[in-house]
């Protein structure tokens, strides 16, 4: 068996990772790649192979770094299926439709070629088959899958492929501790000869989990108190529904925070929670007990959902403080572009960062400090204040991914390490050759390894 890395090797966008079994050909994930822009031109290069030969694609969860090249494999001659767990599924089609309705709106404006179109991802809805956790699966006599949860996002999960007489996990991303909603990352299967395993932060530690209400009570208390605006920007699967959740808990549950208005601005993000809530079996025991006694979950006094732009626009009349929760989550796109050119040179107002921010992002710029900084053609200065909250990551930090490799009956053989910065993946597999004592390479694009 063999793996090949034609994506988020060296960077933490564009996972696609290619696995052979003899003369057949399975890839793992297929996302777009992230940054500055949001079709980056690497998004429109060759894929590196051939879609025509797959015999399988695998995918680990909705976020568009992971599914947003899903329809140029259709588009490109593969004729196969799609396999996912049933909230993926659902997710992934609204994901893609999304990234198509920012696509098309960037070439009205700026002329940039569409990479696929709705019959495309039409294609790849009517492809998917659903496959539930712990659920062996035969992708052909010789190669079969099962997924587990990793509790990174609603649905998400690490595969593990087994094939000639080998067994391989590929990580997809795995999770943080202690999430709301979500079930904990579930233990790594023993006997794993390779582990490609993800290291977005791979070099960091988050704040203590079970501080993340306080920490977050705090930072919007300071946030209220300054009498401004509050803008969060926020990745539309999970971050928005936890961070919903918690602001549940905390408003009306706890009645730890004052009620004020409270925006989700994310159309996005709206018809996510829906499906969030046809799927309560996917839950932790809390938050099931919870919407078994009849919690809404994701509603509560004081917040408004704007799906409309002209809900969106009616936001900035609202004078005095407000909490305004915004998409794209690194602030490269979406509605929360036009809330930062209004809101962030006053020095009343805070900006709330509570995930990763990719190289050359504007919420990357910012959290380092750059001022003016570009929104639409225009410079605008930073004066507002700007917090980070690591507790509210997806990810798993590098003790959580350190516990994870670890904790199974029996550490990998070997560790390839993807979905990272260099200097996280290097970190990282410092930490797992010297605590684990496991060999750990990070990976590079186009290597390819043998199992």
């Amino acid at each position: 068996m063999q793996i090949t890395f034609y994506g988020a090797a060296g960077e933490v966008t564009g996972s696609c990772n290619m696995f052979t079994v003899g003369k057949k050909k399975f890839l793992v994930d297929c996302g777009m790649f992230q940054g500055s822009q949001f079709n980056e031109d690497k998004n429109r290069d060759p894929l590196g192979f051939d879609p025509a030969e797959l015999s399988g694609v695998i995918v680990t969860h909705a976020h568009l770094d992971h599914v947003g090249r899903l329809p140029l494999l259709v588009k490109n001659g593969y004729n196969g299926h799609f396999y996912a767990t049933p909230p993926t599924v659902e997710l992934t089609e609204l994901i893609l439709d999304d990234a198509l309705h920012i696509m098309l709106y960037n070439q009205r404006k700026l002329g940039t070629p569409i990479l696929y179109d709705s019959t495309d991802i039409a294609k790849v809805m009517e492809r998917f088959k659903s496959v539930g956790y712990r659920k062996k699966f035969s992708l052909t006599p010789e190669v079969s899958f099962t997924f587990y949860d990793a509790g990174h996002i609603f649905g998400s999960a690490f595969v593990e492929v087994e094939a000639e007489g080998k067994r391989i996990v590929f990580s997809g991303d795995i999770g943080n501790i202690n999430v709301p909603i979500l079930r904990d990352t579930d233990t790594l299967p023993g006997d794993v000869d390779l582990l490609v395993c993800e290291s977005t932060y791979g070099d960091r530690l988050h704040e203590t989990l079970f501080r993340r209400q306080e920490i977050l009570e705090n930072l919007i208390t300071s946030a209220i108190g300054r009498g401004g605006t509050l803008m969060i920007p926020s990745f539309s699967l999970e971050r928005t529904q936890e961070l919903i959740y918690d602001l549940n808990d905390l408003v009306d549950r706890k009645h730890l925070l004052p009620r004020v208005p409270i925006f989700l601005d994310s159309p996005l993000a709206i018809k996510a929670t829906k499906i969030y809530l046809k799927y309560p079996e996917y839950y932790d025991k809390e938050a099931e007990v919870l919407f078994k006694n009849g919690d809404k979950l994701f509603d509560f006094p004081g917040l408004v959902m704007t799906e409309t732009k002209e809900e969106s626009k009616k936001i900035n009349q609202m004078p005095g403080i407000k909490i305004i929760i915004a998409g794209a989550g690194m602030m490269n796109g979406g509605r929360i572009v036009h809330h930062a050119m209004r809101y962030l040179s006053d020095e009343r107002n805070t900006l709330l960062i509570v995930g990763y921010q990719a190289q050359n992002t504007l919420g990357r710029q910012i959290l380092n400090g750059q001022s003016p900084v570009e929104i639409m053609g225009e410079r605008i200065p930073v004066r507002c204040h700007v917090k980070a909250i690591g507790a509210l990551s997806a990810h798993g930090d590098q003790n959580k991914l350190l516990d994870w490799i670890g904790g199974g009956t029996s550490v990998p053989k070997k560790v390839l390490l993807t979905h990272g910065e260099p200097a996280a993946s290097e970190a990282l597999a410092k930490r797992l050759v010297g605590d684990l004592g496991v060999q750990a390479t990070a990976t590079s694009f186009g290597m390819e390894v043998d199992v």
